[in-house]
């Protein structure tokens, strides 16, 4: 290949990549003011949350368009075609995280001036593990490094392990006092939110190790479970 040729791929996977990162960057936002408008019980925080998620599926729709014209065009081989069909899975989860942000948003906003069943402790830290993965999926991403990819799902674990504990936490609330089941659930709701952004940040890696290795393995399978 002549070298004009591979210098407009290179510029237009960098290209690519510097989109990917914006939108996981607009995510990360999302994911961190959700979180802040459940603890605040900030109304309009969460209605900029729920209404920024048109931007965030907007850019995704863009970033797969410019992919799929990437491929057409330049016709991407091996390493190339992999990180270019690897962010096209990517994209794909990181609007569905938006769409989880977006998700806690709107229980803030039903919730209304209702104050919470409890004071939040494992919820926030649930939320920060799942940010922090999401940033050092991004940076493996970039690295094109499969063994950072794989420390990333390990750590669903710990999100996993804190969904579980708010879990029978509120149930017992509900089994104790059942007027307080209303509210247990707006709290379950938002937890299982964020567990499901643990999950698709897992998917992340699993894209990364592919595009790093040319090998497709399931990180974290569930029981009964193909794929999340």
């Amino acid at each position: 290949m002549s070298g004009l040729p591979r210098a407009t791929l290179e510029r237009e996977l960098q290209a690519m990549q510097d989109d990917l990162l914006r939108l996981g960057d607009r995510v990360d936002t999302a994911i961190a003011d959700a979180m802040r408008s459940l603890e605040r019980r900030d109304l309009d925080l969460a209605r900029q949350v729920v209404a920024g998620d048109a931007a965030i599926n907007a850019l995704r729709f863009q970033i797969e368009e410019n992919c799929l014209r990437l491929i057409a065009t330049q016709q991407p081989a091996a390493g190339d075609l992999r990180a270019v069909v690897a962010a096209m899975n990517i994209v794909v989860d990181l609007e569905r995280m938006g769409d989880h942000a977006a998700g806690i948003g709107r229980v803030v906003l039903r919730m209304g001036d209702e104050p919470l069943l409890k004071p939040l402790i494992d919820m926030p830290r649930m939320a920060e593990t799942c940010r922090q993965m999401l940033r050092q999926a991004l940076r493996a991403f970039v690295a094109r490094d499969a063994e950072a990819a794989l420390a990333v799902a390990r750590q669903d674990d710990t999100v996993d392990g804190l969904y579980q504990q708010i879990f029978r936490e509120l149930l017992s609330f509900m089994v104790e006092d059942p007027a307080t089941t209303t509210r247990a659930l707006w709290l379950l709701f938002s937890a299982h939110n964020l567990e499901r952004i643990g999950d698709r940040v897992t998917n992340i890696t699993e894209r990364i190790v592919f595009m790093a290795s040319g090998i497709m393995h399931e990180l974290n399978p569930e029981p009964g479970e193909t794929h999340h």
